[in-house]
């Protein structure tokens, strides 16, 4: 779903003033009736973590390390079943998935007296049961099922998605019989930054040549169309030519301005695809 920066901005000035609980994007819906609803929760999501980006300095000075940590061993004292961690970090608007890796993380420093590897704390934060604390493993689970944001439950459900959108347009270029690459295939043969299919002969889509489509189960908002465009699309675009976008949860138009460069932006499978065999028949 297509959306003008108007609308957009309507929407990222609502959630400016809600927080993001699960209750919030429930009134998203209800505010938006007219919106889908994957696209709203994508918004939704990409807003919140760039709050969550503009904030994370502040919460990660030794002080609100030290007074977290605090608050949270004051907290199970009193009541070791109540959800302390979770409470804290929607009290401080921070990410509960984020603060219970700050906690953990002091935790673990403690008992170990050494700074813990990144690679221990995530595998405990993926599986609360190997933290040395049955009421920290509580606790840290507790933050991570309700955090719809971050967290490595979010980051599970966002690559299923990821992956059920490529295998969903992999077979759409299957049913239209057009040869293609894969991303892993080009992988194999040495490629760094890849598409996700090159087509092995070309198409046309609105009268732009197509010889590459990637493939992103996200919306399309103004930082991160600007990201993906420096860290790939214009690789892609100096490598393998120009290509098409497919944002599935839809994009601001006004970023549909590159066209003529060579990147066009879709919301789906294009219906007016025009093949070489299809031109020829034309003749």
């Amino acid at each position: 779903m297509k959306l003008t920066k108007a609308q957009y901005d309507e929407i990222a000035q609502f959630l400016g003033h809600v927080q993001p609980t699960r209750q919030s994007l429930r009134k998203l819906k209800e505010k938006f009736p007219s919106q889908s609803q994957s696209t709203l929760l994508s918004i939704f999501s990409q807003e919140y973590q760039k709050q969550i980006k503009r904030t994370h300095a502040k919460h990660h000075t030794a002080e609100a390390i030290e007074a977290y940590y605090q608050r949270y061993l004051n907290g199970v004292m009193k009541n070791a079943a109540a959800p302390v961690l979770l409470e804290l970090a929607n009290e401080v608007d921070f990410a509960p998935s984020l603060m219970a890796r700050i906690v953990l993380e002091r935790f673990l420093q403690e008992k170990e007296q050494a700074i813990p590897s990144k690679t221990l704390i995530n595998s405990m934060l993926r599986d609360p049961s190997r933290i040395p604390d049955g009421v920290l493993a509580n606790q840290v689970y507790q933050c991570t099922v309700n955090d719809c944001c971050y967290g490595p439950l979010v980051d599970c459900i966002k690559h299923a998605i990821g992956h059920e959108h490529e295998v969903l347009l992999r077979e759409i270029l299957l049913e239209k019989n057009l040869s293609f690459i894969a991303e892993d295939q080009l992988r194999a043969k040495g490629y760094d930054k890849t598409p996700d299919f090159i087509l092995e002969v070309p198409v046309a889509v609105e009268g732009h040549i197509i010889h590459w489509i990637e493939s992103k189960a996200s919306f399309g908002d103004e930082s991160s169309h600007q990201a993906y465009l420096q860290d790939q699309f214009w690789s892609y675009w100096n490598r393998f030519g120009p290509g098409l976008v497919i944002y599935w949860y839809g994009f601001i138009e006004e970023l549909d301005c590159h066209r003529e460069r060579g990147i066009l932006l879709k919301d789906c499978f294009p219906t007016d695809i025009v093949t070489l065999r299809h031109s020829m028949a034309q003749r």
